[in-house]
């Protein structure tokens, strides 16, 4: 594990403009999820236009790290760029100035940015948690398969996914209360 996993995302920065090669490595895997869901599920671009502005975007990041002036708007920079190198890919391909698909994909960029915390929070919980929810949730497994799956009772199913949901919902509420105190 990279001594860089648990890094705030400001701590990542100073560490990649130190040259920090972990630093760089924890920073492109914290992020390439995020940067191609902007890409595939924001912009609804093809899989070989989200992997030409994935390389943009952090070859980008890579060259221009030392202007970003908040080492803590990290996320909010990524995602700035990966909108602006999208609407640049949309407006070559429909030869439309980028100002006038300024508003395409907004809404689905916030479902995105949503879907990165809940993954975020989720990769917080213990793997039992991780793991029972990916099953109900994501595998869309019913109690009894779960339950089979797992070797433990079908009744016990439901009060783990609900015990898993309280985490995760404290540990979301708990991000939303941190960063409504740092705009004060």
């Amino acid at each position: 594990m990279s001594r860089f996993a648990s890094a705030s995302d400001a701590e990542l920065v100073r560490g990649c403009r130190g040259g920090d090669q972990e630093a760089w490595n924890e920073l492109v895997e914290r992020y390439s999820r995020y940067v191609y869901a902007i890409a595939v599920r924001g912009f609804r671009l093809t899989e070989e236009d989200a992997e030409d502005i994935f390389q943009d975007v952090f070859t980008r990041i890579y060259t221009r790290l030392d202007s970003l002036r908040d080492d803590s708007a990290l996320r909010p920079w990524i995602a700035q760029l990966t909108r602006r190198r999208c609407l640049d890919a949309i407006a070559a391909r429909r030869d439309v100035p980028t100002d006038e698909l300024a508003d395409e994909g907004s809404t689905d960029l916030s479902d995105v940015e949503e879907a990165f915390e809940v993954r975020e929070a989720l990769t917080a919980l213990s793997g039992n948690c991780q793991d029972i929810l990916d099953r109900f949730f994501a595998r869309d497994q019913s109690y009894k398969t779960i339950a089979a799956e797992l070797e433990i009772p079908s009744g016990t199913i439901a009060s783990r996914i609900a015990r898993c949901l309280g985490r995760l919902r404290e540990r979301l509420e708990g991000r939303n209360d941190a960063s409504e105190g740092s705009r004060e």
